[in-house]
């Protein structure tokens, strides 16, 4: 692919990961709408501010949303503003970004035709890779940047976790992602049914979350038992979103060779993670799919 559409995408993922802005009322809608709590919003806030004033209108659509009395309370009182000059700043700086984003979303649009046709070049020809190393070289990419919950606290995982797997899982989701809330529990399920008998197999869970706190809060709400790349880790490996495309929630497996053998996403066509759950269970019975086959 040319380097310059890299560029782009980098560009885009970065505006979403990138500084913690203040809130506007319609972000805050979108959190509620999506799962968070008035109490997690209102901790949120306590970070980020509010950038807007809460009149009817707004008011009508955080009701809408589900806020509580509390948090509407809490908006319209002021708790949350910023001063005068500070908003004055913001919003000049969120019109600057929205510019840059629109900038970048237009050129993304007419380089997409030509992405998807190289992804399904690329795909076709051979096997993808993340790195010809295989699984030992993954292993010593993520050794330092790996976490795990322990007790509910997230925890610096040890180095040596990913040092004899033969399958890696990458899981690419995100507490917003409705879709996602409602696959994780059946892939946190899968793992501990599947993980005692095959010890070669881990999963690893690469965040779309917007901050360190969501990616946290989602880890613990999900009980997930996998191994995570720190939030702060992330941008550094976005290597490994090669292969993910666009959707989420998506899985991709790695063997011990280095080959993606398995995706969410078939010839740039987003075909979803159960595609994956059934090239796992194919390859533990023995029968694994041709594509499996083939990358061995």
């Amino acid at each position: 692919m040319h380097r310059w559409v890299y560029v782009v995408i980098g560009a885009l993922i970065l505006s979403v990961q990138g500084g913690q802005m203040p809130l506007t009322v319609g972000e805050i809608s979108l959190m509620l709408r999506a799962g968070y709590s008035s109490s997690s919003v209102m901790q949120e806030l306590s970070a980020r501010r509010c950038v807007d004033a809460v009149d009817q209108a707004k008011e009508k659509t955080l009701v809408n949303s589900g806020a509580s009395a509390e948090l509407i309370a809490a908006l319209k009182s002021g708790m949350y503003s910023l001063s005068a000059d500070k908003t004055e700043k913001v919003l000049q700086q969120m019109e600057t970004q929205a510019q840059h984003r629109a900038e970048a979303a237009q050129v993304a649009r007419k380089s997409d035709a030509a992405y998807q046709a190289e992804v399904v070049r690329q795909r076709n020809a051979k096997p993808a890779t993340i790195n010809t190393g295989g699984t030992e070289a993954v292993s010593e990419f993520l050794k330092s940047d790996l976490i795990r919950l322990r007790s509910g606290d997230p925890i610096r995982a040890d180095e040596t976790a990913l040092a004899n797997k033969k399958l890696i899982v990458f899981y690419f989701s995100a507490e917003w992602c409705g879709p996602c809330r409602k696959f994780t529990p059946q892939l946190v399920d899968y793992y501990k049914r599947v993980s005692p008998e095959h010890p070669e197999f881990e999963i690893v869970f690469f965040s779309s979350d917007k901050s360190q706190y969501a990616m946290e809060k989602y880890m613990r709400d999900e009980n997930m038992p996998w191994l995570a790349i720190d939030f702060t880790k992330l941008k550094d490996k976005a290597v490994l979103k090669k292969n993910a495309g666009d959707g989420i929630p998506a899985l991709i497996v790695v063997d011990s060779s280095g080959n993606m053998i398995s995706s969410s996403f078939a010839n740039g066509q987003y075909v979803g993670p159960q595609k994956v759950l059934a090239d796992l269970d194919a390859i533990f019975a023995g029968k694994p799919p041709s594509r499996v086959a083939s990358a061995q």
